[in-house]
């Protein structure tokens, strides 16, 4: 009997593979880190190769771990860093260049001049997006520019374009599927998301051939059938959504006003608005929650490029510590009188301030600073933009609730005191799930969705369970008083005005 579901979660600095039963317990794991590699200040970069050789050893020791032959597996659902670009070569499979990150900030003079241009609000109007680097469209002009060949390649359809979950599709397939997902098509600012296509217009603005684009299927779906020689059986891929559609999925936020925050490399905030797009007047994005039957579900998201990558910086940069889950206990040890506030601004600042070109800071530092300050004002770093967030959803969509209720995941989600000074600063409850990986539930939902294994999104789907609920503590004033320095603060970063400039 098919009835284990499987989840491919590549992200930005790992790749896991977690074996799921029919009711999406987890029952087995494996996990691999990805290098990351930067060329110049503000680029990053992956090797596509090393993406795809974890992807296939994750899948073959998650079975293997869980004791399950390929043949039992109802479905594959993929989920993946989004807005990362990969261009590659048909015939052979093999990639033009390294995978060009979302983190990546090389085409920020690219958007400059189009912003310049006035192409600004066209961009915005057709892709709910801002026009930043963080998107896949300049980064891959980019590579149709920079490559030698490419672009020549590119328009008599001998090279294909994708995200990572379309580059993994190619290779699991054998090279015979080239499809996407609307969620991931959705964060290229080349698709059109009241019509749910690729946009001629963008694809002449930025120079892109419509024959290097996959088609675009419903979350739910069949995107193809595995090589049998890869685990062993053909297995059907059955889901696949960008991972923080994946994560508000696998968080069960199925009501409009419900809204989930994900803590890895970054920080995304996903505010379910449901049938109807909502436009940001505080420099959000209007993107997509997920798209089933054909049928699209809308949401404001809020990106914080730098969360849990600051952590790692202290660890591997600074040394402060071994291991990343030893900042909470150094941040318990801060001295409460330092005011030390740390701008984590390494690749720039995304929501709601969108400056590719701010850089970080830490400020308020005295003789009396130390390692676990500096800890403490990086965890609550994460509080203080998650809070500029929250702000921001509620001013676009009074009828949110956004801070009522936060339901978070991801790794920085197992630091306690983190998620306790998380609900002192937004002066609102946060849930933690039992399971965190929640980016992989959603995945494995999807495919045992498409599988006939599990309900459409609703009450009746019951894979979300709260582990702990944190409550307010601190003093209403304390909190503002404090998220008044952290404003103050990412001011002095800023490079293109003030932040009631940026503010619309």
């Amino acid at each position: 009997m098919k009835d284990a579901l499987l989840a491919l979660d590549q992200g930005t600095t790992s790749t896991r593979a977690i074996l799921h039963d029919a009711a999406l317990a987890p029952r087995a794991a494996a996990q691999a880190a990805l290098a990351q590699h930067y060329p110049s200040p503000g680029w990053v970069e992956h090797e596509p190769e090393e993406i795809w050789q974890a992807s296939l050893a994750t899948l073959r020791e998650a079975l293997a771990q869980g004791g399950t032959a390929a043949g039992q597996v109802a479905g594959i659902g993929i989920t993946n860093q989004r807005e990362t670009v990969l261009l590659w070569d048909r015939a052979s499979g093999r990639a033009l260049h390294r995978a060009i990150v979302w983190q990546d900030r090389r085409t920020a003079a690219h958007c400059a001049r189009l912003v310049a241009e006035g192409a600004a609000e066209t961009i915005t109007a057709r892709t709910g997006l801002l026009c930043d680097p963080y998107f896949s469209a300049t980064k891959l002009a980019w590579l149709l520019d920079n490559v030698a060949g490419a672009r020549e390649a590119a328009e008599r359809g001998a090279l294909a374009f994708g995200t990572v979950d379309s580059f993994l599709l190619w290779r699991l397939t054998g090279g015979r599927v080239h499809a996407t997902d609307a969620t991931n098509a959705c964060r290229t600012m080349l698709y059109d998301i009241r019509r749910g296509d690729w946009d001629e217009e963008l694809l002449k603005l930025f120079r892109i051939p419509r024959a290097v684009l996959p088609r675009i299927l419903d979350c739910a779906a069949e995107f193809g059938t595995t090589e049998p020689s890869l685990l062993g059986a053909a297995v059907p891929i059955r889901g696949m959504a960008g991972d923080q559609h994946a994560a508000t999925l696998g968080q069960a936020c199925f009501a409009p006003g419900m809204v989930k925050s994900t803590y890895g490399t970054g920080c995304f905030a996903v505010l379910n608005t449901g049938e109807e797009p909502v436009v940001s007047r505080n420099r959000l994005l209007t993107t997509l929650a997920w798209q089933l039957g054909g049928k699209r579900t809308y949401a404001l998201e809020g990106a914080i490029f730098v969360a849990g990558a600051a952590v790692q910086w202290l660890r591997d940069g600074l040394r402060l510590f071994a291991d990343a889950a030893e900042s909470g206990v150094l941040a318990q040890r801060a001295d409460p009188a330092q005011n030390v506030v740390f701008v984590p601004a390494f690749v720039g600042l995304g929501a709601p301030y969108w400056d590719a070109e701010a850089r970080g800071a830490i400020l308020g530092l005295t003789r009396g600073t130390g390692p676990a300050e500096i800890a403490r004002a990086a965890l609550e770093s994460v509080a203080f933009q998650t809070r500029d967030l929250i702000e921001a959803m509620e001013a676009d969509w009074s009828a949110s609730g956004a801070g009522r209720v936060l339901r978070v995941d991801g790794g920085m989600v197992a630091s306690d005191w983190t998620m306790q000074f998380l609900a002192d600063l937004l002066g609102a409850p946060v849930d933690r799930p039992e399971v965190q990986e929640t980016t992989a539930l959603g995945a494995a939902y999807l495919a045992g969705l498409q599988a006939g294994l599990l309900p459409p999104p609703g009450p009746s789907v019951a894979h979300w369970r709260l582990e702990r609920r944190f409550t307010p503590s601190m003093p209403r004033p304390e909190a503002d008083r404090r998220y008044a320095v952290w404003k103050d603060a990412v001011g002095r970063v800023l490079t293109r005005g003030s932040e009631d400039e940026l503010t619309p």
